[in-house]
């Protein structure tokens, strides 16, 4: 039920965090992307979004037996955007109220959690896991 619970609230996070990436909140997303990076900040706050929305639906709406595999796209998403946050950090960048250096600082402690999250809540560390991902529906 918890594990239930969890891919869920990922998913719907995911689909939400998707949407305001490409409406209300555009402008904060764009100030996310590191400035080293060669693509325009524009360009890859949409991409970002449709794929987090993607990655959303996905959580919320693939068969059991599929799962896993999500699970896993969703945290190498989640480890992919990370740079992101470190440049934020890095650069000093005022987004989403992170406003201070040991604000942004805290935040990096948080995207590991969400690797771990996606993965338990699409069965990885369930020793039945494997089992479940090969049981037809």
């Amino acid at each position: 039920m918890a594990r239930h619970a969890l891919r869920v609230v990922l998913g719907v996070f995911l689909v939400a965090a998707g949407v305001l990436h490409l409406t209300s909140l555009r402008a904060e997303f764009q100030a996310q992307v590191p400035s080293w990076f060669p693509a325009d900040a524009d360009l890859v706050v949409v991409v970002s979004g449709v794929v987090e929305i993607a990655l959303g639906l996905a959580l919320l709406l693939t068969p059991a037996r599929q799962r896993r595999l999500v699970g896993l796209v969703v945290a190498v998403f989640f480890v992919a955007v990370f740079p992101g946050n470190v440049a934020q950090y890095v650069e000093g960048t005022s987004a989403f109220g992170l406003d201070t250096d040991g604000a942004r600082l805290t935040r990096l402690f948080f995207q590991p959690v969400l690797v771990v999250a996606a993965l338990w809540a699409c069965g990885w560390f369930d020793p039945r896991g494997a089992e479940l991902s090969r049981t037809p529906r």
